[in-house]
């Protein structure tokens, strides 16, 4: 089902990745399904900066079967499974700099209803307000990795860009050493969304 939402341009991609985890905020994730289109603006991001990162998958320049996309150009979807769940990142760096950009959480903006089919929930603040929640409110999955971001099925596509951003440490990575403590993670301030 298309959409009328217009995809960011592949320069967009081409920015460090601690610039592009900010500027990533207040565009809008996109995914095209048979069953309808869903959308959220981005409103929480992570970046993870490869070869000198502990948290990364990269981490070492490690490049496995799951990390290879991280490897290739920017704008494309790094996807894996975390216990249940389905992370989606954006690729960035040069080619052969496998850094990413999680997508943390998403305020919904289209397909609300769809959402809800796919992953009920009492308070619309709870459906897409963590990385496993908004991939399972947007039909996200394994079969989305490697795409590129640049057009459908799933594609980020211009937004406004928020007046106040903050800035924090990452979650969930407490056995990553010294990474624990960077500051990359950003989000936009007071965004009910905002994973908790």
């Amino acid at each position: 089902m298309k959409s009328n939402f217009t995809p960011l341009p592949k320069q967009f991609y081409n920015q460090p990745t601690l610039d592009l985890a900010q500027n990533l905020l207040g565009h809008i994730l996109v995914h095209e399904a048979s069953e309808g289109t869903s959308a959220g603006v981005i409103v929480e991001t992570e970046a993870y900066l490869g070869e000198n990162d502990q948290a990364a998958h990269s981490f070492k320049n490690r490049r496995t079967k799951r990390t290879e996309i991280m490897f290739g150009p920017p704008g494309h979807a790094y996807i894996y499974q975390m216990h249940t769940h389905h992370l989606v990142n954006v690729v960035s760096g040069e080619e052969g700099t496998p850094h990413a950009v999680l997508i943390r959480a998403l305020e919904p903006v289209a397909g609300i209803d769809l959402m809800l089919q796919r992953r009920p929930v009492d308070k619309c603040t709870n459906l897409t307000s963590g990385p496993g929640k908004l991939t399972k409110a947007m039909g996200i999955t394994k079969a989305d990795y490697g795409r590129t971001l640049l057009e459908p099925p799933l594609f980020i596509a211009e937004g406004e860009k928020p007046s106040t951003i903050q800035v924090g440490t990452r979650i969930g990575i407490d056995n990553s050493g010294e990474a624990k403590d960077y500051p990359y993670r950003f989000w936009i301030k007071d965004n009910p969304y905002v994973s908790k």
